[in-house]
């Protein structure tokens, strides 16, 4: 609690709260370079995460004035502490299912809550509570429907009483409760947004916070490479530095490039996001999150792996780093909803863009039909793809011009076969989640790319310092995504032997029908 005074003493608690509410107003980019900051440390960075990036976060979205004006002052000073309370024992990733349920009251004054949530952050710290529950809604039809209401819930309300903190993993310095609502009565002012209009609200608390997992990824891996290099480079062994024998500096390598595209992603994504009129970067937040959560994940194990049995014991950080960085591919939006999120999203706009071409070729239109066979047949005599990224009149640096063009490359055929998916699928490819997570990862490789060769080529261009490793770094990973999408792509051909989804499927349905590993003993002897 101490640590958390004095975070408060030095306006932490308020820094995306606009000043004329007492905050630091931030932008996007400068919240990113501070939350890199303070993720040193992973219990501090996760409850100043619950506070701002989403328990207030739904006052500043979609908060009337006069929800402003009394709430985000004492939340940006920290007298205030807020939690979000989403999550039920029986809806996870499934938000819409909760079943905790806000009745109006006969006069119409205030809205009774009832029910329960798990996983609260904060929630034993908190006194201001951002709640979703079903409310009765009447629809433009005149019937009645059951839809999602956000809520302002402050702890004097009364009838809100907490659990135990739970015995987490990791980030164990957190507070993590289920918070309970028992007749608890909410003034009807405090109303999020408008009645129904829950789930787009919470939707939007989590879309926009989601990058900053990638700004504590950034900090979380810079820390990781000076503690783990200084063991590698002072331990002996065979009478030879570690940091001399290639798989420990193989290691060092995925570590630097991990954490080059991280910040270049995170940092693009922030750049964007710091654009006039807010545009909306829900997917480019979620790729950002799912990259960086995972490979904040591999890297700590790796450098774990560096340090042998030294980094596995209780005393050393590198023990307390790998529980903590495992939560990272579960809140905020487990990875695999993401990448169907991703996926679905990207797949949803090419659709519109693609619907007259797709109903022509279904309709065996003449001229559509030999258009494509046409660029099939010059798609597999190896068509070389040119969108003006390099050349003269490129936008990226001649340092990293093959990496552009591995990145026009893959885009082009990517292009391609999401035509061909939309053909084969249609709208039932909403159930085909080994097909979108390929298209998810795709994505996510090509964002990354566009991100570090952006980067790198801006580094060269003003003359930054080590501007020559940030093009090795970027060459690097860009070499690697371009054979990684290259895989991906040949996979989401049907009857490509790569393809081994029906496989897959049989595997896991025979395991799942027995609830078990289903292999005889190899000493086993038939009878």
């Amino acid at each position: 609690m101490e640590t958390l005074e004095k975070l408060k003493s030095l306006g932490v608690f308020g820094m995306q709260v606009p000043e004329e509410y007492g905050g630091l107003g931030l932008s996007n980019t400068m919240y990113a370079r501070l939350v890199e900051t303070v993720s040193q440390d992973g219990s501090i960075s996760v409850t100043l995460a619950a506070h701002q990036a989403l328990g207030l976060k739904g006052i500043l979205l979609a908060g009337s004035e006069e929800q402003k004006a009394k709430y985000l002052p004492r939340l940006a000073s920290g007298e205030l502490i807020a939690a979000f309370c989403l999550t039920e024992s029986a809806s996870g990733s499934d938000a819409a299912s909760i079943q905790t349920r806000a009745s109006l009251s006969e006069d119409g004054r205030y809205y009774v809550l009832n029910g329960s949530k798990v996983w609260v952050t904060n929630g034993g710290l908190a006194n201001i509570f951002a709640v979703f529950a079903k409310t009765s809604v009447v629809d433009s039809d005149s019937s009645v429907k059951d839809k999602m209401t956000a809520f302002i819930v402050e702890r004097d309300f009364g009838g809100i009483t907490n659990g135990n903190p739970e015995d987490k993993l990791g980030v164990r310095g957190s507070n993590t409760c289920e918070v309970h609502f028992e007749n608890t009565k909410v003034p009807v002012e405090n109303v999020l947004g408008e009645v129904g209009d829950g789930l787009k609200v919470a939707l939007s608390i989590l879309s926009s916070g989601r990058f900053t997992v990638g700004s504590a990824v950034v900090g979380i891996l810079k820390k990781l490479i000076e503690m783990t290099a200084e063991y590698a480079c002072t331990r002996k062994q065979f009478n030879r530095s570690l940091s001399e024998f290639g798989l420990i500096q193989e290691k060092f390598a995925l570590l630097a490039q991990k954490a080059y595209v991280v910040e270049s992603m995170t940092y693009l994504t922030a750049g964007l996001l710091d654009q006039p009129g807010c545009p909306d970067c829900s997917i480019e937040a979620a790729m950002v999150k799912v990259f960086s959560s995972e490979g904040a994940w591999q890297c700590v194990s790796e450098a774990l792996q560096i340090l042998g049995g030294v980094g596995y014991v209780k005393d050393h950080p590198h023990e307390r780093l790998l529980r903590d960085a495992r939560i990272l591919l579960i809140f905020e939006g487990t990875n695999e909803i993401l990448r169907m999120y991703i996926a679905l999203t990207g797949l949803q706009h090419a659709g519109r863009i693609l619907t007259g071409r797709i109903s022509e070729l279904k309709q065996g239109k003449v001229t559509t039909v030999l258009e494509t066979v046409g660029q099939r047949l010059r798609d597999s005599l190896g068509r070389t793809v040119d969108m003006g990224l390099t050349g003269n009149l490129g936008a990226v640096h001649p340092s990293v011009a093959d990496s552009a063009s591995k990145l026009e490359e893959n885009v082009y055929y990517f292009g391609r076969t999401v035509e061909t998916l939309l053909l084969r699928f249609g709208k039932t490819i909403v159930e085909e989640q080994m097909v979108l997570k390929r298209v998810a990862d795709i994505l996510i490789n090509l964002y990354g790319m566009t991100a570090v060769l952006s980067r790198a080529s801006r580094s060269v261009r003003v003359g930054l310092r080590n501007h020559d490793h940030e093009v090795l770094l970027a060459n690097i990973f860009c070499t690697e995504a371009y054979s990684q999408n290259l895989l991906a792509l040949s996979q989401l051909d049907k009857y490509s032997p790569e393809n081994l989804d029906e496989h897959m499927k049989k595997v896991s349905q025979q395991v799942l029908e027995k609830r078990a590993y289903i292999c005889a003993h190899p000493l086993d002897r038939t009878s």
